[in-house]
């Protein structure tokens, strides 16, 4: 069943320099249960699409529509915003220091979210934080709940925002760069982490992040975003071993292959202004495949396999050729050169 589903949504914000079109007509769907990963460089669009989706984006121009559980949040008032955040979904950000107060003990704050939400006395709430911290691995959180957030390590930081964001058992948990500050042991368990909540309160979750290796184990579908636009969405699978677009190519060129010796390839340039995007399509000045029609088209979202209804790519590439027999001959090149 689909919990969220977006359609046309675009957002701008007036600048002195002019308009940014951070997000240009997105549409993603996400079913209750499954898990989403929106993957893209910094600037990409990733954060302000969801942040719009629930008026967090101050001074935006919001167009589209967003339904969740059959209300439309983009034509929704602020009061009703009000009791779907932290309530029906909720949200753990990059840095868990900008979202835990320095001088409140964090019992106190994860209650406060639940004495927002329910009518139950302050006792019941700081036993319901007690229990929500050795919910998400805090060992000894009889203890830990009274302490502050500066008692607590980056990663035990994140557990206890984390279990902020779900102690109303929201529906949808959304996830903005939640392992970025984090060193890879503490990324993967706090990964786990979401993968064990999401099975227990049977969650969907949407997870945002700049690195297609984060989502590898956890995401359903992958959204690819590009200079505001969604320019690639398959299955999991479909991503990572039939993915079609050269941006998604770039990105997943970017991340080690285990057993394999190859130099890792950047992709050139810089991501565009939002305010002076390029004509055609946008990722046309960095990409190594470019043709004549890519300068002056935007290509739209077009189904890549006939036998995939779900894979769609915005590019002009036909769907054999694409950038991954490229890659696959680039690899076995040089695997062959390292023995010699």
């Amino acid at each position: 069943m689909t919990l969220l589903d977006v359609q046309n949504l675009s957002v701008a914000f007036n600048t002195a320099d002019g308009v940014v079109k951070a997000v240009r007509n997105a549409s993603f769907s996400v079913d209750a249960g499954q898990t989403l990963g929106v993957v893209g460089e910094s600037g990409s669009g990733k954060s302000v699409t969801v942040q719009s989706l629930l008026g967090l984006a101050r001074g935006a121009q919001v167009s589209g529509q967003a339904m969740f559980n059959g209300a439309d949040l983009i034509t929704m008032n602020s009061a009703d915003l009000r009791q779907i955040r932290g309530a029906e979904i909720g949200l753990v950000f990059q840095d868990p220091l900008t979202s835990l107060h320095p001088h409140y003990r964090v019992g106190k704050q994860i209650a406060e979210m639940i004495l927002a939400h329910q009518d139950v006395p302050k006792r019941v709430a700081l036993n319901r934080a007690t229990e929500l911290l050795g919910q998400v691995g805090i060992p000894h959180p009889k203890l830990r709940v009274n302490d502050y957030p500066h008692q607590f390590s980056g990663g035990m930081r994140q557990r206890v925002v984390i279990a902020m964001a779900i102690a109303l058992e929201p529906a949808l948990l959304i996830a903005d760069e939640p392992t970025t500050a984090l060193d890879v042991t503490v990324q993967a368990q706090i990964l786990e982490l979401i993968k064990k909540l999401q099975a227990e309160l049977n969650m969907a979750v949407i997870l945002i992040t700049h690195d297609l290796g984060v989502v590898a184990d956890i995401a359903d579908s992958v959204m690819v975003m590009y200079a505001g636009r969604p320019v690639e969405k398959a299955d999991r699978d479909t991503i990572y071993y039939r993915s079609h677009h050269p941006y998604t190519g770039g990105l997943l060129e970017s991340i080690p292959v285990r057993g394999q010796q190859h130099d890792l390839r950047p992709i050139p340039g810089s991501p565009p202004s939002l305010i002076n995007l390029p004509s055609g399509c946008s990722f046309h000045p960095r990409c190594r495949f470019v043709m004549d029609r890519c300068r002056t088209e935007l290509p739209p979202l077009m189904q890549v396999d006939a036998g995939v209804d779900a894979h769609q790519s915005a590019c002009w590439l036909p769907a054999s050729g694409s950038w991954w027999e490229e890659r696959q001959a680039m690899i076995l090149a040089e695997s062959e050169g390292s023995r010699r």
